[in-house]
């Protein structure tokens, strides 16, 4: 049995032992409330502006943003969003007044940050008071207004700044020392809330952070439906009157998973004279500066059906408190509190009906129907329970209620159900119950999930810089190349030395009616000398050609080209998983009689048990200066079973209507080209269709620099199918993600660490075919290719005993293993610039991690060199002694960032 204690015995009235009308069920929002999806966007405007500094000695400086915002507010249709992005290093809008209109949003990313005007007169209501205090303090329109509206809302991981604490434009003091001054001189100040909502249905916050409100952060008046989640409010605790999110008379509210420090009443539950306030839930949230979570202090209007649960408050003056007076007093039941947890509080439970000390009036408060179930106060503190006379008591019951030792009492005209006295636990019946349940303030991240490269930055990934450097990583040399000059870029009439037709007669010297057979007889006669020519150019008429390509290392580089990409098909279908003796089977035949290198290109496949991601190529170049122009290289894997389906698995096959269990599905691995160490390859309007791994680019013999240039092409794919550790620059390029997976990966780079760069997309355009509308920011751009791993040291792994150390190989015997140095710095790069990027693209977190922490081959997103230091050492791999760095890369190297892309 716990111990008790008993803190008053003083008894003004008879127990209640049936008490509690709603307790059972707990009375809250009658709304079904689920964490809120983030609307379409209607437009995206991008911030022009480093900071929100404005210059405040000059009366004539307002807010260059306001019109901006309003006028793209106003053209946007209800259900859509109008989005504030950044620009580089511009990550700042500053604004004057703005109101939303009905069923439209704003939608914040992540590191921007819409300020709040410092100008008096972007708020003035009229009367030129605003800035000043009189005796009426109403003289000042707040910052976001949404007045009769319905459905409007304020989403994204950004922050909307009040700027409370900055001196007010042409004036001597700010929005809170004139708020302080008012109370000095006992009248009111006019200043603006930071959100207003009036007469409005189903308003949502989520995920927002505000900070620094002149006064109120968020009001609502006659609202009903309203939640905030995941909301994040930060303001010193000597702002005056910045109450963190006040409901009045308003109904089925929901405040959840939600962090609030301010200088007022955290939350704050009224009704005054516009009617009551009822339903309201207030779970899973966390309190630390500020007045509490309050209810009042005008009850007139009555407030009833509350319930608040799983709240932890840490450093509030007060803890849960229910405040009213006569002069604005009026009935309060119906609340429940439970799983509530306090500490560093002077007053853990304030209820009291006395709360002005002058005041006057008829307004009687009454407090009933209170219930406390698993509250924990673990700090002692002053415990007040106030009703106003014998005739009107607090009507309160306790289950598992327990205050800390030494705490203090004022009790007046009080019942408690089920007992003669008021008692207290000392001892919680669960001790448990609190020691996980204060959360430090979540801090925003000064790296955002989606770094951007400044602009002069930016200047190093543009793509005669990429393409200038060949070498081994870390020893580049200057050898530019500039595919932009070369004749294949200009369309030109080109001569061929060879023609392909599928309906020709074949003549074994120039004509042919097989691309490979082509390829074979410039290989040929490359040999013998035959040529004489810098570049061998194939032309490939209109047809497809159910074939395979192999190009193998040649001393004179090959063009293969057609007239059009849409009527020229090269085409196979491999996978992984096909044996070496399916393989001979469809393919042998074409081999027979090649030439030795060609040859020797089949045979190192025929004989393998399966062919292996590396065996699966349609088109296979390791030829230096190889171009293609005009052409489709398609891996038909599964493609006639349409881009959504995958292989059918034994026990999941489609039924009698041809549906498929499409979640037990695995596609196999089926590339279309594989560019094996074929420096300066070059690739101009060439459609590359896949599913899994659609086009893969290796560097060239120990790691020396393969670069690829890609223009006007399509590549298409749904996992990892753009991938390998060469240099490659995309430019003009439609890159389409395919199919209905949980989740899928643009890219794969695996680019040493030491290499200057991975791949580069330069006005592309990432688009995807729609096949699941569900899937909507689902998928990423890239995941860093975590090559040869077998154990990974990032992060503990759910096994007894696990451990992974660096080592001579990548094994893994469990519960131990160990990983290569090369293993660790194969990091992966990829830089997207200037390009569109489709909503199916996840835009608060495009780069995803490599698999998912606590198994065995996860690796976190690395954004640059300092990460991949800093992970190697919260690792516990010293990257001096084990790895022989000298020290941090120096200067910090980029992994992965965005340059001046545009989200659909």
């Amino acid at each position: 049995m716990s111990q008790q204690k008993i803190i008053s015995a003083t008894w003004l009235t008879p127990t209640i032992t049936a008490l509690l009308l709603a307790s059972s069920a707990y009375a809250q929002d009658s709304r079904l409330v689920k964490e809120p999806q983030t609307p379409a966007v209607c437009s995206v405007l991008a911030a022009q502006l480093e900071s929100g500094k404005q210059d405040t000695t000059n009366p004539a400086s307002r807010a260059p943003d306001t019109q901006l915002l309003q006028t793209a507010i106003d053209a946007c249709r209800p259900g859509q969003a109008v989005r504030l992005r950044s620009r580089n290093d511009k990550v700042a809008f500053v604004s004057g007044a703005l109101q939303l209109r009905s069923g439209v949003s704003l939608l914040i990313d992540a590191g921007v940050t819409l300020y709040a005007s410092t100008h008096s007169l972007d708020y003035d209501r009229g009367a030129g008071t605003c800035g000043t205090n009189d005796d009426k303090g109403k003289g000042c329109k707040p910052f976001i207004t949404i007045d009769r509206a319905k459905g409007s809302g304020i989403y994204g991981e950004g922050v909307i700044d009040g700027q409370g604490g900055e001196r007010i434009s042409g004036k001597e003091e700010s929005w809170w020392q004139i708020a302080r001054r008012a109370q000095k001189e006992n009248n009111r100040q006019n200043v603006p809330r930071l959100i207003e909502v009036t007469q409005s249905y189903n308003i949502t916050l989520h995920n927002i952070t505000l900070r620094n409100s002149p006064n109120f952060h968020v009001t609502l008046n006659q609202v009903d439906g309203f939640t905030a989640w995941g909301v994040h409010i930060d303001t010193p605790a000597n702002a005056r009157n910045t109450d963190g999110i006040d409901p009045i008379s308003s109904r089925n509210i929901t405040i959840s998973n939600s962090y609030i420090r301010t200088g007022d009443d955290n939350v704050a539950i009224k009704a005054g004279n516009n009617g009551p306030t009822e339903n309201i839930t207030i779970r899973n949230s966390h309190f630390y500066s500020g007045h509490g979570m309050s209810i009042g202090s005008e009850t007139n209007g009555g407030v009833n059906n509350i319930l608040i649960e799983n709240l932890s408050m840490d450093g509030t003056t007060s803890g849960l408190r229910i405040k009213s007076d006569i002069s604005r007093g009026g009935l309060v039941q119906n609340i429940s509190y439970r799983n509530v947890c306090i500490r560093n509080v002077k007053a853990p439970i304030d209820f009291d009906t006395h709360y002005g000390k002058i005041a006057a009036g008829d307004l009687i408060p009454q407090y009933r129907n209170i219930k406390l179930e698993h509250v924990q106060s673990l700090t002692p503190g002053k415990i007040i329970l106030r009703g106003y006379d014998a005739a009107r008591p607090i009507e309160f019951a306790l289950q598992d209620v327990s205050v800390a030792d030494k705490s203090s009492s004022q009790f007046e005209y009080v019942r408690l159900a089920g007992s003669e006295k008021v008692v207290f636990d000392s001892i919680p019946a669960n001790p448990q119950q609190c020691e996980q349940a204060f959360a430090a303030y979540p801090e925003l991240l000064h790296l955002s999930k989606r770094p951007q490269l400044d602009a002069q930055t930016a200047k190093y990934f543009a793509y005669a810089e990429v393409l200038k450097y060949a070498g081994l990583p870390g020893n580049e040399r200057i050898s530019p190349w500039d595919p932009k000059s070369e004749p294949i870029a200009a369309d030109p009439q080109l001569t061929p030395d060879y023609i392909v037709d599928a309906n020709a007669v074949p003549d074994g010297v120039r004509t042919f009616r097989q691309v490979q057979a082509a390829v074979n007889q410039a290989v040929t006669d490359m040999d013998k000398g035959k040529t004489g020519r810098q570049r061998i150019h194939i032309f490939i008429k209109p047809g497809t050609y159910r074939e395979l390509v192999y190009v193998p290392d040649t001393a004179i580089p090959i063009t293969l080209y057609g007239n059009d990409a849409a009527t020229t098909r090269i085409t196979a279908n491999l996978d992984a998983a096909t044996t070496g003796s399916n393989y001979t089977a469809q393919f042998s035949a074409q081999f027979s009689g090649m030439h030795h290198r060609i040859n020797a290109m089949h045979e190192g496949l025929k004989d393998k048990p399966t062919l292996g991601t590396f065996g699966t190529a349609v088109l296979w170049v390791k030829s230096p200066g190889f171009q293609a122009k005009n052409l489709t290289i398609e891996n038909s894997y599964n493609k006639d079973k349409g881009n959504a389906l995958a292989d059918c698995q034994p026990g999941n096959c489609p039924d009698e209507n041809g549906i498929y269990a499409r979640s037990k599905m695995v596609h196999h691995q089926a590339l279309a080209v594989m560019l094996d160490g074929a420096d300066k390859s070059h690739f101009d309007s060439v459609r590359m269709l896949g599913f899994q791994d659609t086009l893969y680019m290796k560097s060239g013999k120990d790691g020396q620099t393969a670069r690829q240039f890609f223009q006007r092409s399509y590549i298409e794919g749904d996992v990892d199918f753009i991938f390998g550790d060469a240099t490659a620059y995309f430019f003009e390029t439609e890159i389409k993600t395919l199919g209905d997976r949980n989740s899928a990966y643009v890219g794969a780079p695996n680019t040493n660490v030491k290499s200057r760069y991975g791949f580069v997309f330069d006005h592309c355009r990432f688009t995807h075919d729609g096949s699941s509308n569900a899937l909507a920011g689902k998928f990423s751009l890239a995941r860093q290719w975590f090559s040869n791993e077998r154990c990974t040291p990032y992060a503990p792994v759910p096994v007894p005993g696990y451990d992974c150390q660096i080592g001579e190989v990548d094994q893994f015997n469990s519960p131990t293993g160990t990983i290569r140095k090369q293993t660790l710095e194969s990091v992966g790069k990829m830089v997207v610039m200037n390009s569109v990027i489709g909503a199916h693209i996840n835009k608060k977190q495009p780069w995803s991690d490599w698999n998912k922490k606590g198994t065995l081959p996860y690796r976190p997103a690395q954004f640059s060199s300092d990460d991949y230091w800093a992970n190697l050492l919260a690792a516990k791999i010293d990257p001096v002694k084990q790895m022989g760095y000298v020290g941090p890369i120096s200067p910090v190297r980029v992994f992965l960032a965005e340059f001046n892309n545009t989200d659909e």
